[in-house]
């Protein structure tokens, strides 16, 4: 069969098993909506988990970035990963003690205000559609080149697939639907990267084919083996580092901390019966996440030696285009790969100097990896409905963080205090249509690549949640005037450096230069002192200013208490 037949065949078949999960799961209360009715295994949601933040940009797109930006690209991996040992020791046991739907409901209540709450709201929904931008583009790219549809096309059936089961099913429906992606998603990734190695290192496992030799018989290591074809072409060797320390540093912090801030991965806290499995959850995820975030490496450097030898040929002279293989024609139909014959020679080249003609987008590398090392088609079809899952499952998780925060926290407990269990849950489908829309919009119109917009996110919760989050659990002083001040500095400055630097306002000085950025960070790592300020300006003024109410102080002391559980509660 066919790429396309394969592709038709494994996509309908999953999305016929996301569908028949979201039926069986429907949803009847806001509990089961919001939290999944607080019952879900430590396993389980640890692989809910798991799929939940192994979004399109972990699938698609972190090993592109690995490939393109070698050593560079290693902050992704080291910020996302470190951040759920932060996640599951600092923030899970405690959030889940509290026993709240969502992130703006803690906020509001340890806060005493329906001010903190709307901004935690605002906050919310801001980074929520900043993240899930992300994710309906990877759809749209999965869909354009393997369905062979435009990009559009395919952001609408997966904003149309999103909408059945995140709405009909709320949390208990995307719960047990992410457990299934995980499993495709995994499997997707696994199969070619195994593959591949045992092609080019004769080794089983991607990691250790990562240090070894190739199976060339020119004795050489693979990542020699690119260091050399890296400056050879023009780029800095694959091994070294180009950014500044300070840069690496923030970055990798940036994502850490906003992997510990982010609304739909707290969340799933929540649908734990007991806060120890709060912790277990977080282990299990990070165990779950580990299979793939130590195998992004190889499958990155895998693809970019075989990408380099298909195109510029095995003597590096450039690769005639009128036979060039299938899979540069399969994927210059999305626009994503572009080939311009500067010297007329009818030949492929790539390179960073003046020699390239060839434009390649980074999100497509793990998609066309097995097109490109020409393994089965049934392979390469897997691999589309692994992306697609990565996409969904995140999208989903952050469509009902949405759709919560407008409901529950801005509704429920703002606006219409008196509104009914059965109009909260009306009210929480229709906000979910609305975000699915909203985000498809942002599918189709993205403003970056999409492991840079979600570092954006990343950036954008580590400067306005996180430090609200941990001293509202770990500083009994920090107020109400203090959390709300910090969290508008925070968000403003990082949303500011953000808009000035990579937005629509861009000046020309600042354009991509770092002698521009402020101490030489990156807009990727900027929310680190978006964190800081809102750390010195939350405290400061909580100082200044009266402290809570005794019985906030007292909820605190009872957060931090590492026993007991009770259920989520909606009080």
């Amino acid at each position: 069969m066919s790429v396309q037949t394969w592709t038709y065949l494994l996509v309908g078949i999953t999305f016929a098993l996301y569908i028949g999960i979201a039926i069986w799961s429907r949803v009847a209360s806001t509990r089961e909506f919001y939290v999944a009715g607080g019952g879900v295994h430590p396993v389980m949601n640890g692989m809910a988990t798991a799929a939940d933040w192994m979004s399109a940009a972990s699938f698609i797109s972190m090993a592109g970035i690995i490939s393109f930006a070698g050593y560079d690209g290693s902050v992704y991996l080291m910020g996302w990963t470190g951040g759920y040992v932060l996640l599951a020791l600092l923030l899970a046991p405690y959030l889940r003690k509290f026993g709240k739907f969502t992130v703006p409901d803690f906020v509001g209540d340890r806060y005493y205000s329906d001010i903190a709450r709307l901004v935690a709201v605002i906050c919310a929904i801001f980074v929520s559609f900043t993240y899930v931008a992300g994710q309906m583009r990877g759809v749209g790219i999965v869909f354009s080149r393997f369905l062979e549809v435009d990009i559009t096309t395919g952001v609408i059936i997966g904003m149309a697939i999103v909408f059945f089961y995140a709405v009909l099913g709320g949390m208990k429906g995307i719960t047990y639907t992410q457990v299934a992606q995980y499993c495709v998603l995994i499997f997707a990734f696994m199969v070619p990267a195994i593959f591949i190695s045992m092609l080019m290192t004769g080794q089983v496992i991607p990691q250790i084919g990562f240090g070894s030799q190739l199976a060339d018989g020119s004795g050489m290591y693979l990542l020699d083996k690119l260091d050399g074809l890296s400056t050879e072409l023009g780029f800095a060797p694959y091994t070294d580092g180009s950014k500044s320390t300070i840069d690496v540093f923030c970055i990798t912090l940036a994502l850490m901390v906003g992997t510990a801030g982010l609304p739909h991965v707290i969340v799933r806290f929540f649908t734990v019966p007991k806060v120890r499995d709060a912790r277990r959850s977080a282990g299990w995820a990070l165990l779950f996440i580990a299979l793939l975030y130590t195998t992004a490496p190889a499958v990155a450097s895998f693809a970019r030696v075989n990408m380099i030898q298909t195109i510029n040929g095995p003597d590096m002279q450039g690769t005639e285009y009128a036979t060039a293989p299938t899979w540069i024609a399969n994927w210059e139909k999305t626009g994503l790969i572009k080939w311009e014959d500067k010297n007329n020679d009818g030949r492929m080249f790539y390179a960073k100097d003046d020699r390239n003609e060839m434009t390649i987008d980074r999100d497509i590398m793990v998609l066309a990896n097995p097109e490109i090392a020409r393994l089965p088609a049934w392979v390469i079809a897997l691999v589309a409905a692994g992306g697609l899952a990565a996409a969904l499952s995140t999208a989903a998780g952050l469509l009902l963080v949405i759709s919560a925060a407008i409901s529950h926290d801005l509704l429920k407990k703002v606006v219409m205090p008196d509104i009914t269990e059965k109009q909260e849950l009306m009210y929480a489908r229709i906000a979910a249509a609305l975000a699915i829309v909203v985000a498809g919009l942002l599918g189709i119109y993205p403003p970056g690549f999409v492991a840079e917009v979600v570092a954006f996110a990343f950036g954008l919760a580590a400067a306005s949640f996180f430090p609200a989050i941990v001293l509202g659990i770990f500083d009994k002083r920090t107020n109400m005037q203090g959390a709300v001040t910090g969290m508008l500095v925070g968000l403003v400055f990082t949303v500011g450096y953000i808009v000035w630097f990579k937005g629509v306002f861009m000046a020309p000085m600042a354009e991509n230069i770092p002698a521009n950025w402020l101490f030489g960070i990156s807009p990727e790592g900027i929310g680190v002192v978006g964190m800081l300020l809102n750390f010195a300006v939350t405290i400061v003024i909580s100082r200044m200013t009266p402290p809570p109410p005794q019985h906030v102080q007292d909820l605190v002391d009872e957060i931090r208490v590492p026993r007991g559980a009770g259920e989520a509660s909606a009080h």
